[in-house]
């Protein structure tokens, strides 16, 4: 089954939202990082402004080898498709950066899990996650993607992919990005084409010429 399109359906439905509420418990801190817009900040508090400009503003946690580690496999988890952009090209791992920053209980799991992954490469391929080639990494990531297929000393990595996985299809999917890949269209105005024919008929009422000139556009009066 295609990995995006089962992503968007747990996201639309009541799985989704569970994903959601563990990996960004604020939908104000994820619309920080869906966007660098100024008007997505214009109804904030100046505390709250304050708080993240701090927080962006500090020194990063995650090693610039993390950082690749976290773009490839964020890049595995939700790659580029003819809808929408990658991971990396939807800034997710910048969020994540944010997020381990701003909710530091992820900060051991996550470079534990970075770490375990790195070692597991170096003992079935003698490199670095980052090293070795697109198919190992697919490779790699097959034996702890699949809770029920993955074998006992696999557990660990279980729980970080895990992990990473509703980071990363938390930070894609709350992305300007993720947001049009899910054709999400927000408020907009409805037409309303007045009040069907069959109705006004009922009640004894029709529109004058000036009215469906003027005030609707009802395609079956045109007919």
């Amino acid at each position: 089954m295609d990995r995006r399109k089962s992503i968007k359906t747990l996201l639309i439905g009541a799985a989704g939202t569970g994903v959601l509420v563990e990996a960004c418990k604020s939908t104000d801190k994820k619309q920080v990082m869906a966007s660098a817009d100024v008007a997505v900040n214009a109804d904030r508090m100046q505390e709250e402004k304050d708080y993240i400009s701090k927080l962006n503003a500090g020194a990063a946690f995650f090693t610039a080898h993390e950082m690749k580690v976290i773009t490839l496999l964020g890049d595995i988890i939700m790659p580029k498709d003819a809808v929408s952009g990658s991971a990396s090209e939807a800034k997710v791992p910048e969020f994540i950066e944010f997020i381990v920053k701003d909710m530091p209980e992820h900060q051991t799991p996550l470079r534990g899990g970075l770490r375990w992954l790195d070692m597991q490469c170096f003992r079935q391929f003698n490199q670095s996650f980052t090293d070795i080639t697109d198919q190992q990494r697919l490779t790699m990531v097959d034996q702890i993607a699949y809770p029920e297929k993955a074998t006992p000393d696999m557990k660990f990595g279980v729980s970080f992919f895990n992990k990473m996985r509703d980071l990363v299809t938390t930070g894609f999917y709350t992305s300007e990005m993720g947001v049009k890949d899910l054709g999400y269209m927000g408020n907009v105005p409805n037409q309303w084409n007045g009040v069907p024919d069959d109705v006004l008929k009922q009640y004894g009422y029709a529109y004058s010429e000036r009215e469906l000139k003027e005030c609707v556009s009802y395609d079956k009066a045109e007919g």
